[in-house]
């Protein structure tokens, strides 16, 4: 199958470990995708796993057809992500069944890998190499700089290098590599990925699926017993490339305060660390809640008078948080912990939408981010100002629609591209035969 049958679309193959029905961010960006291209005319297939993000396997069919997306689960361990050793092992088996299916199955105009799990982009150079397939590749995070960031492994070590050799070889070897902004594409550049491969397009939100809501229409809050209370929340996964030393000093500063109440929302690593702290120091307006589901999105994300986010400066390039643009859809300030040079910092200075508090310049970082988070508890105009700004932003720069369509000319432009040096080449062979 080299085009689609149902035009001159291109047919792709798009692999990511997680996708539909799945809650991992990267599952629902692919799923947005993947769908659109399909009410443009596409051929998607999807090959992924039936693993959950968290934990566990979803009673899901091998294949299906969801939306008009051709979905291909393989069969992979399920441990999750509650321990490193079950995450390689599901990393490892889903990267062993995925290369059987890439190097024995159809092949398509396109594949686009993803970058879960590291060394993903690898499948992609293979089947360059062994069947002449196209792919690209979808850079959601870079590995192993995450690894070697979190510490995991030491740079000059040799797992590090041999894995930054074969991480590096995908890049370099992909027809297209879509980054996610200003440094990740310095970082790629650095690997040796030529600048008219790279093409940057944001991953974002749907301004149908969360928007501004008043407080007193938020069946929520008061569900929750928020009803009255400054929320401060940090919602998503709280990982490895984030800090909380900041945010957690300042929770135990507000301890006891009446009206304000920290709300986590989510899973991740450091989940155990931050509800310790909270036990030890006895903090009483602080509560940790699962991820809700993606329809509870346009009531969650809008329940918060100020969000939270964080980000490690090591992490700079390495790892965008997306959290930021549900944010912004959800029309709430931002308070970020973080590098104002980074790709997040300078989205929130540039729009207005919230502050950013960068530890590697000011030594009282903890002192100005609760002096920061008390200015915006007392002004209710200062925070609807930042909310406009977000909103406007979000609509402007990362809503689905515009970012989806900057997909659809990527591939459309390469299809053009391929099927221009095709005819060159065709034309080349037929005039050396006439001579």
């Amino acid at each position: 199958m080299a085009r689609s049958e149902t035009g001159n679309a291109p047919s792709i193959l798009f692999i990511n470990q997680h996708y539909w029905p799945d809650c991992a961010a990267t599952a629902l960006m692919l799923t947005d995708l993947a769908e659109y291209l399909v009410e443009q005319g596409f051929d998607v297939h999807v090959l992924c796993s039936r693993g959950h993000y968290l934990s566990g396997a979803m009673e899901v069919p091998a294949e299906e057809t969801h939306n008009g997306v051709h979905i291909h689960r393989v069969q992979a361990t399920a441990f999750g992500r509650e321990s490193v050793v079950g995450r390689l092992t599901d990393y490892a088996s889903f990267l062993a069944s995925t290369l059987g299916r890439v190097l024995a199955g159809p092949s398509y105009d396109y594949i686009v890998t993803l970058t879960t799990p590291p060394l993903l982009p690898l499948l992609g150079t293979m089947a360059r190499a062994l069947r002449g397939q196209a792919y690209g590749i979808w850079s959601m995070d870079l590995h192993p700089d995450a690894e070697v960031a979190a510490g995991m492994f030491s740079e000059n070590g040799l797992p590090a290098r041999l894995l930054h050799a074969l991480n590096n070889a995908g890049y370099r070897n992909a027809e297209f590599v879509v980054d996610l902004g200003t440094y990740m594409k310095r970082r790629l550049r650095d690997k040796g990925v030529s600048g008219d491969r790279l093409h940057t397009i944001p991953v974002w939100n749907r301004k149908d699926d969360v928007a501004p809501l008043p407080h007193d229409k938020n069946p929520l809050r008061a569900e929750l017993g928020l009803d009255g209370k400054f929320v401060v929340m940090y919602s998503g996964n709280a990982g490895m490339a984030h800090r909380f030393e900041e945010v957690l000093a300042v929770m135990k500063r507000l301890d006891g305060h009446p009206e304000i109440e920290f709300v986590f929302v989510g899973e991740g690593p450091k989940k155990g660390r931050i509800r310790s702290f909270a036990d030890r120091h006895d903090i009483s307006n602080f509560r940790y809640l699962p991820y809700f589901d993606r329809e509870d999105l346009e009531y969650s994300l809008p329940m918060a008078d100020v969000h939270l986010m964080t980000l490690r400066e090591e992490m700079v390039g390495i790892a965008v948080p997306g959290k930021l643009y549900g944010i912004m859809a959800a029309g709430r300030p931002v308070l970020m912990v973080g590098p104002q040079a980074s790709e997040s910092g300078e989205t929130i200075q540039i729009s207005g939408a919230g502050r950013v508090v960068d530890p590697s310049q000011d030594e009282v970082a903890a002192r100005t981010l609760h002096e920061t988070l008390m200015r915006l508890y007392h002004d209710d105009g200062l925070r609807a100002e930042m909310g406009k700004n977000g909103r406007e932003a979000f609509l402007e720069h990362f809503e689905r629609e515009m970012n989806c369509q900057a997909w659809e000319r990527l591939i459309h432009d390469l299809a053009e591209s391929g099927r221009d040096e095709k005819t060159e080449f065709e034309h080349r062979a037929v005039a050396q035969k006439s001579r």
